[in-house]
């Protein structure tokens, strides 16, 4: 939803309008009427049927057995939530796994899967618009992840020493558990999960502990910033962990997969100067938990799940001041619509280029004089906004980074550096989306932009050179 202050706090909201000038307005009376179900989509641009409407998550609380060695999952999901209208019935997310029973607030209910990932719940008695109410589903399978044409597998996926992983967007959460599977439903997030002793397990947010029971050993974390599904995670495997805690006290959590080299840990044990530099970029760190999960498996990409990104095989320094960045510009602050990840992946490059610049002297300028003079037509001809399905995560590592500078050189070093700290606090633990990006830029710096934002957010072509050239980068 649109500038969601669901989970923000006040106190910051009101200091922010303050800054800004906005007005934050109450709440309007809600009316109730005759119920009907919820929808089976949540109304995204680009993948309408992915999460479900009628209510709002706060919390999932789940319980997990896991076999490594027979895949097999079985699950008990505790959904709290409220109805956003009258609901007869209301759909969860659950893809190609079994469900065997439903209850809503204690009581039995009847439910039916259909299409490729819907769960129908429709409960004994029917919702009111604003009630709270608790579906407890127990469920089973073999988790099978979701293929993506331009990412490969996205969701429950199984690594090569015999453990599993848990890694994808735009959608992973419903391949594991029932879901509102939309980054519009954020909720905080309660792993209990058991595996067999000899294996280990991290998932998002903080320890709480493990005890023995006759199925193995049940490992429990708790996530409790609001967090988009895509971004839940959990990986089983037989890990080195590195435990550790950042100045302000906040926990630290690294596992490493056996044969990750030593160079990846050296990179990882730079993380507290890495979150230092970007909450000097930033603001405050954001999540009540760090780390990251470091795989061997050569997975197409690195994804900034909360508190604890996951890792390819593949990655280095650069890759992990990206995945961070994205806890403030992603995670924090999440998209309202996927047509809006410039907003996550942008940022996250763009916050590359700073540290390139802090930490081995490459003038940003100068690189981004380079790109402008490599570019080519097929370049310029990349969207950052609106792009279409499928080609959400191109244009935006390359593109982004340049719009971004353009951007500080067109509104100046310190109303951008204003935007780049403030803009995580206003929609702290929301969504948000990149017209009202504009507006809060064009607020901050005093400057209409509309020309410079479709130049080089809305259009597809090369930016005039008043867009091109702002400021000190004028040939």
């Amino acid at each position: 939803m649109s500038g969601s202050t669901r989970w923000r706090r006040p106190a910051v909201a009101a200091t922010v309008a303050v800054l800004t000038g906005l007005t934050l307005g109450a709440g309007v009376a809600e009316a109730s009427g005759h119920p009907t179900p919820g929808s089976d989509g949540a109304g995204d641009t680009y993948y309408p049927t992915d999460g479900n409407g009628g209510y709002d998550v706060a919390d999932y609380t789940l319980s997990t057995t896991y076999d490594p060695a027979s895949h097999d999952l079985t699950g008990n999901q505790r959904v709290t939530a409220r109805a956003t209208q009258d609901l007869s019935s209301f759909n969860l997310d659950l893809y190609k796994l079994g469900v065997d029973s439903v209850k809503v607030n204690g009581k039995q209910a009847t439910f039916k899967q259909a299409g490729e990932h819907e769960l129908v719940i429709t409960p004994a008695r029917a919702l009111r618009r604003g009630q709270p109410f608790v579906a407890e589903i127990a469920y089973h399978g073999k988790p099978t992840a979701i293929s993506d044409p331009s990412l490969g597998a996205n969701g429950w996926q199984y690594s090569e020493s015999g453990g599993a992983f848990v890694a994808g967007e735009p959608h992973s959460a419903a391949t594991w558990y029932p879901v509102n599977d939309t980054p519009k439903d954020k909720a905080t997030f309660h792993l209990s999960i058991t595996v067999p002793d000899e294996w280990g397990v991290i998932a998002n947010g903080q320890e709480r502990g493990t005890r023995k029971t006759p199925q193995g050993t049940t490992h429990v974390w708790a996530e409790e910033t609001p967090t988009v599904p895509y971004m839940t995670t959990v990986a089983i495997g037989k890990w080195d962990f590195q435990r550790s805690r950042l100045r302000d006290g906040t926990p630290v959590v690294s596992a490493f997969a056996q044969g990750v080299p030593d160079g990846v840990k050296q990179a990882e044990g730079r993380l507290p100067e890495v979150i230092d530099f970007l909450s000097s970029k930033f603001g405050p760190y954001p999540i009540d938990a760090a780390g990251g999960i470091f795989l061997t498996e050569q997975i197409g990409f690195s994804l900034e799940t909360m508190s604890r990104p996951v890792y390819a095989g593949w990655a280095d320094l650069p890759t992990i001041v990206h995945e961070n960045a994205h806890q403030w510009y992603g995670d924090s602050v999440a998209v309202d619509d996927w047509k809006d990840v410039c907003l996550n992946e942008c940022f996250a490059s763009y916050a590359e280029w700073m540290w390139s610049e802090a930490k081995s002297n490459k003038p940003m300028d100068a690189r981004y004089l380079d790109a402008v003079k490599k570019a080519t037509p097929n370049f310029w001809a990349g969207k950052l906004y609106d792009m279409g399905p499928g080609k959400e995560f191109t244009s935006v590592y390359s593109k982004g980074p340049m719009a971004l500078h353009a951007l500080r050189r067109t509104v100046g070093d310190r109303a951008f550096d204003t935007v780049l700290r403030f803009w995580p606090t206003l929609h702290r633990d929301g969504n948000a989306n990149l017209p009202e990006f504009q507006r809060f830029v064009e607020r901050i710096s005093g400057q209409r932009l509309q020309g410079f934002f479709d130049a080089w957010f809305y259009g597809n072509a090369k930016p005039a050179d008043q867009y091109l050239y702002p400021g000190p980068l004028k040939p």
